[in-house]
């Protein structure tokens, strides 16, 4: 598992073998997991999170799209 970003208490995230997947990235705080596909930018499973943190990650993902992107595509050569 690769970390793509740290944002306060939230790790951002991909696994190795999410290749064969649509772009998307994992989202961990505490025993909470969530999964946000990103073209467009949507929940896929909420892992325990309120809706307060989905908001707030929602919009960190909207911030860092870019560099998420990016990370993406050099760790799995697209």
């Amino acid at each position: 598992m690769s970390t793509i970003l740290r944002v306060g208490p939230y790790r951002f995230f991909f696994y190795s073998g999410d290749r064969d997947e649509p772009i998307h990235v994992h989202i961990e705080r505490d025993d909470k997991i969530a999964k946000f596909w990103l073209d467009p930018i949507r929940l896929e499973s909420s892992g325990g999170f309120n809706r307060v943190d989905l908001s707030r990650i929602f919009k960190i993902i909207e911030e860092n799209l870019d560099k998420i992107l990016e990370v993406w595509n050099e760790y799995f050569g697209d």
